[in-house]
C-alpha cells in the first residue's frame, strides 16, 4: 500500500485501498490498456472512422498509450449561466482557450458542446488533444 497515499486517507486507508467487490467478478470489467480499442470496441458496430479517433485519443496527452483518457469537460453555459463558472477567468469565455488549456495541461480531449467545439474544430482537430462532442461521448457510451 503506498504509504503517502494511506497517510491522506487517514482511518479510511484500509477500507479504501483493500477493498475487494464481492458483486461483479474482475473476469466482467474491461480494464484500460493500450489495446483498449481493439479489445473492446472493435467488435461493435461502429464505423471505422470512429475507431480510429477513439485510439488517436487514446494514444494523445500525458496518458497517452496507457489506455486511460484524461478529458477536460467544459459547460459554457449552455444549461447554466456561464458568467457564474467564467467570470474569474473571462480569457475562458473563448473555446480557443479552452482547447489550449486542455492542450498545455496534456488532456486526451476536450468535452463541451458542438457549438463551442465546432467554432474551433478546423483549428485543432489535427492536434494532439481532440474535441468531443455530446455526440461522441454519447457514441461512446453504446455497448
Amino acid at each position: 500500500m503506498n504509504t503517502k497515499i494511506a497517510k491522506l486517507l487517514g482511518d479510511s486507508a484500509s477500507a479504501l485501498l483493500e477493498h475487494e467487490c464481492k458483486t461483479v467478478p474482475k473476469g466482467k470489467l474491461h480494464l484500460p490498456g493500450p489495446d483498449f480499442v481493439d479489445r473492446v470496441m472493435a467488435c461493435t458496430d461502429r464505423n471505422p472512422q470512429v475507431l480510429r479517433s477513439l485510439q488517436q485519443m487514446f494514444d494523445t496527452g500525458h496518458l497517452g498509450g496507457t489506455g486511460y483518457l484524461s478529458i477536460l469537460p467544459v459547460d459554457q453555459g449552455i444549461e447554466h449561466s456561464a458568467g457564474a463558472s467564467f467570470a474569474p477567468n473571462p480569457d475562458y469565455f473563448d473555446p480557443e482557450n479552452i482547447v489550449k488549456l486542455a492542450i498545455e495541461g496534456g488532456c486526451n480531449a476536450v468535452a463541451s458542446t458542438l457549438g463551442v467545439l465546432g467554432m474551433v474544430s478546423r483549428k485543432f482537430a489535427h492536434k494532439p488533444t481532440r474535441a468531443v462532442s455530446p455526440k461522441a461521448k454519447a457514441i461512446s457510451k453504446r455497448p
